[in-house]
This record gives C-alpha cells, sequence and structure tokens, in this order.
C-alpha cells in the first residue's frame, strides 16, 4: 500500500534548514531509497517517495515555520540539480500509476504556487548544476530562478526526444503561461535533449539570473532575503495523522472512508466538529485536521483503490458548529495560521476536483451540508437530496455561508457557486439572498443547488439505481466527461496543466511510440532506437 503520511525523521531524499526568514530544501536522492524495489534513483532523479517528502516539508514550513518566508530549493550534490523523474521507475510502472505519479507530483507544484499567490510564501530554484526533465520542472514552479555558470551546466526538457512523451508535471505550460517563453522557443528547447547552457538560458527567459561559480551561493542569498516576507510569529506541531487503515476502509478523527469493492464505490464520510474550537488547538483545530484527513484520504484511494471508481460524499453532525467555524475562519481571515488553514481545505478541495472519480453527494437525515462543509457537494458531479416531510426528525437542510462565496476558489479561480451557474449574475444574486438559511429540498432544487430529490418512498431505489448505472459505464470515458464538465468559465494555467495531463498524456503514455515493445520509453538506455509508428493521429 502506498502511505503518504511521513516526517523529517523518516526522510531519505530532502533536508530541511530554517535560518530566519530563509528555509533551504536541499536534494540528496538515496539511489537505494526508491519507493519499490528495481530501479535507482540516479543523478538525483525522483519517485513518488522523494515527493511525497517534499510534500510533508513544505506543510511543516508552512504551518511549522511562519516566520519564513523564502524557500530555497536547490541540490545537496555538486554539479547537478535534478535529473527530473526516474526513466527505469516510468518504463517499470503500469500506466495508471505513471499519470497518478504525474498528478500528485504536479499537485504539489500547484501548491508552491498556491502558497506564494495566498500566502506570500516565495520559492527560489538554485540550480547549481544540470536540471532535466521534472528537476527543471520543480524550477519552473518556483518564483524565481537563478542557475550556475560554469560552462557545463544545463537545463532542459528531454521528454519528447529521448522518451516520446510530454513533459509530465506541466513543463510545457508554465513555459509559456508562467515564463511567457516565447513558442518557437520553447520548441526549440523542448526538441534539444541536450539543453541549454546559462547564458541562453538567461535570454531565452528560462531562469531569471545566472552567476558564476564565485559568485552563485551569494547571488542565492542575496534573492531569498529580497522575497522573504515573514507570514507570521510562532507555528505549530504538524503532528502525526490519528488514522486506522483496515481492509474495508479508513478511520480519521472526523473523516471516515467505508470501501465497498464489489460495487467500486466509497463513501467518505465527513463529521462536523463536537464543539466550538479556536486556532490555540493547533494541528487539532476541526478545520486544519479534517482537511489533513481529507486529503490523505483523497490520496489513499486514488493511489491505491483503482476500481473504486465512484465516492460518495456524507457529511454527519451539527450543521450549526459547521457554521460556527466558518464564522471563525472569516473573523480570523487575516491570522497566518487561518490563511494556511484556509490555504489547506482550498488545496484539498481542488485535489478531489481533478481526482478520476465519479463524485455522488447524498444530502440524508443527520448530514450537515453547511458552509465549508458544502463545498464537498458542490464539487460533486450530482447531488442527491432527500426531499423529507416537516414532520420528520432532523430533515436535511443545505446552509451556506460566506465561506461559500469567496474563501475556496477552484483551479479556475471561480468560486465552485460561481462555477457552477458559470458566473450568471441572476441565480448567484437569489443565493447570495439566502446565505445562513436552512434550505430543504424544494427550495435548493429551485436554487439549482442539488440535482435530483426523491421523497422517502423512491429514495433508496433512486440511490442505488443511480450508482449501478454509473459504475456499470466505462471508466475511461467517464474520466473524459467529469474533467470537460468540472472547471466552465474562464482557462488558468492550472486548469490547462490537469486538462493536457488527463488528456494527452495520458494518451501519450498509452501509445506504443513510447510504451510499446519498441517505444521509446521502454528502451530508453538500451542502446537500441526506438521504432516510431509515423501516422499522425
Amino acid at each position: 500500500m502506498i502511505d503518504f503520511d511521513t516526517d523529517p525523521s523518516r526522510y531519505k531524499h530532502w533536508k530541511l534548514d530554517v535560518d530566519s526568514v530563509v528555509a533551504t530544501l536541499s536534494l540528496n536522492v538515496a539511489e537505494d531509497g526508491g519507493l519499490k524495489p528495481g530501479y535507482q534513483l540516479k543523478l538525483n532523479s525522483y519517485d513518488l517517495g522523494v515527493d511525497i517528502e517534499l510534500h510533508d516539508a513544505l506543510n511543516r514550513i508552512r504551518f511549522e515555520h511562519p516566520e519564513v518566508g523564502a524557500v530555497v530549493v536547490t541540490s545537496a550534490r555538486e554539479r547537478i540539480f535534478s535529473a527530473g523523474a526516474n526513466i527505469y521507475m516510468l518504463a517499470s510502472s503500469p500506466h495508471a500509476f505513471k499519470v497518478n505519479f504525474c498528478k500528485f507530483t504536479n499537485e504539489t507544484r500547484n501548491g508552491m504556487e498556491d502558497s506564494s499567490a495566498y500566502s506570500g510564501l516565495k520559492f527560489l530554484a538554485a540550480i547549481n548544476g544540470a536540471s532535466a526533465g521534472g528537476g527543471y520542472e520543480l524550477a519552473l514552479a518556483c518564483d524565481e530562478i537563478v542557475m550556475i555558470d560554469d560552462h557545463s551546466s544545463t537545463v532542459s526538457l528531454p521528454e519528447l526526444p529521448l522518451l516520446g512523451v510530454l513533459p509530465g508535471t506541466g513543463g510545457l505550460t508554465r513555459l509559456i503561461d508562467k515564463r511567457k517563453v516565447r513558442r518557437d522557443l520553447a520548441d526549440m528547447f523542448c526538441t534539444k535533449a541536450e539543453g541549454v547552457r546559462a547564458g541562453r538560458a538567461r535570454e531565452w527567459k528560462l531562469v531569471d539570473e545566472i552567476a558564476l561559480p564565485q559568485r552563485f551561493a551569494a547571488m542565492v542569498k542575496e534573492r531569498a532575503a529580497a522575497l522573504a516576507k515573514p507570514r507570521g510569529d510562532k507555528g505549530i506541531a504538524w503532528t502525526k495523522l490519528r488514522r486506522e487503515i483496515g481492509t474495508d476502509g479508513y478511520r480519521y478523527d472526523h473523516v471516515t472512508v467505508a470501501i465497498d469493492r464489489v460495487a467500486r464505490t466509497a463513501t467518505i464520510t465527513v463529521a462536523a466538529p463536537d464543539k466550538s474550537g479556536t486556532m490555540e488547538q493547533g494541528a487539532a483545530w476541526w478545520p486544519l485536521a479534517m482537511a489533513r484527513e481529507l486529503d490523505d484520504a483523497i490520496l489513499l484511494l486514488r493511489l491505491n483503490e483503482l476500481e473504486t471508481g465512484t465516492i460518495l460524499l456524507k457529511t454527519r453532525g451539527d450543521v450549526q458548529a459547521v457554521l460556527d467555524a466558518d464564522a471563525y475562519l472569516l473573523a480570523h481571515r487575516d491570522h497566518w495560521l487561518v490563511r494556511e488553514t484556509v490555504g489547506f481545505l482550498r488545496r484539498a478541495l481542488s485535489r478531489l476536483d481533478v481526482s478520476a472519480r465519479s463524485l455522488f453527494a447524498i444530502v440524508e437525515p443527520g448530514s450537515c451540508f453547511a458552509g465549508t462543509l458544502l463545498e464537498l457537494a458542490l464539487t460533486a458531479d450530482r447531488t442527491y437530496m432527500l426531499a423529507a416531510e416537516e414532520r420528520d426528525n432532523n430533515p436535511p437542510r443545505l446552509v451556506l455561508s460566506q465561506a461559500n462565496l469567496d474563501l475556496y476558489p477552484m483551479a479556475n479561480g471561480l468560486t465552485r457557486l460561481a462555477n457552477r451557474f458559470r458566473s450568471d449574475p441572476a441565480p448567484l444574486g437569489k443565493i447570495t439572498d439566502h446565505v445562513g438559511k436552512p434550505l430543504d429540498a424544494e427550495t435548493a432544487l429551485a436554487l439549482g443547488l442539488v440535482t435530483v430529490t426523491p421523497d422517502e418512498l423512491d429514495w433508496d431505489d433512486e440511490i442505488r439505481l443511480a450508482i449501478e448505472e454509473r459504475t456499470s459505464l466505462s471508466p475511461d470515458a467517464l474520466t473524459g466527461l467529469e474533467a470537460n464538465l468540472r472547471f466552465a468559465g474562464p482557462e488558468t494555467m492550472a486548469t490547462r496543466v490537469f486538462g493536457r495531463l488527463s488528456a494527452w498524456q495520458n494518451w501519450i503514455f498509452n501509445r506504443p511510440n513510447a510504451t510499446g515493445k519498441d517505444g521509446a520509453l521502454k528502451l530508453f538506455g538500451t542502446g537500441t532506437k526506438p521504432k516510431f509508428d509515423w501516422e499522425r493521429v
């Protein structure tokens, strides 16, 4: 089982140092420390295990070190920054793992950019040697890139000429969207396996600054100091997740996951807090603890339960407790810990958005789809809400809070409400008038917040038939359907990255030119030239 829970005492590949307002993450990959046997991580190449450590280290900087305003990402080795994703790991991995590996890696890179945009945590890539493929893509996720000019080090995206695939963590998109590299120069760069040295890299906007070896360390220090603006004061302890992993699911303090492998479904139930809490609780504070648990559950399902194609989203508990938690977040939104907690929630919900799973929200008696937890229903592909009689005990209600209007923008920059209605002001205006008011099934349906509202006689059959129908359809086609429908309105760099990853890279990874017995990825390092099918598709 692939597990995403780690801590610095178990790191094999990264070292985290904090010096006042600057943190340094140094990559020194243990060649024999791969997540799975069968390959060596030479030349600071990485696999999923390396990225799991990076993901953990970034969260520790966010929450344990709010005094840090800039992170230097560099290599602990001379003359090599990173060779990128390990090719032999990719060549030996099944298709679904390759795509999910690329997705998680990309989410970690996107998370760096998210922290820069929303929290003011800036990133500086200090390329002190050769940087290829995913190694250069890690640098592209940073705010600035400085490169050593030692007349031999290069940056490159050699995936196409060497492997017959594309840069899997958004490299092409970041080149032209983020760094605004000219299309013709990007074309030359990405088809040049040997890459380019420092002078040309700066000329083509592939890096921001270059420095001779004797000047390089000083330049990194100067640029990091200029970027660093502290985000807060004393941090919190990033404590170990409390969870139980069983054969039929996972159990946390606030999240449970029940897996039905026969039906190919998983039910994620998120519980409201037992009582109002405050940020003084640190990592045990409900919004943060719940977000961490939800995030971990999504990752475990994504990597370990490939045939579990439909996720049922449920909630339980006290609606008012959720609304109180939202009110606290909104009242203290300028505090660094609240800002980072909202950021973690935003990224966890986004991870759900881009997961290749069908999402059905089930609103039933005892549910608490309110405010922050209502975002789960707004994330879903469909929402089923029981139309219960008023006299029934604890009839289900939806409640909007101000959090739904601005706290959790999606990757396209829109809130889930705006995304739902394509920014049409008419339904959005009506919804705003209902903030804080409990909404029954009839009202929620009229406002466009739910999809279907069966009554008590039809409820069980309607839900059962909907799930059976969904799980009978082609999972490949469903993934394409969901990815096309989930993001409306304007495209952003993030939606383009994930859209292209889901479609182009997914397709290319399946093609014989890359992964066939004579494909470039399969034959890399053997000395045998690949045999391409020359038809353009």
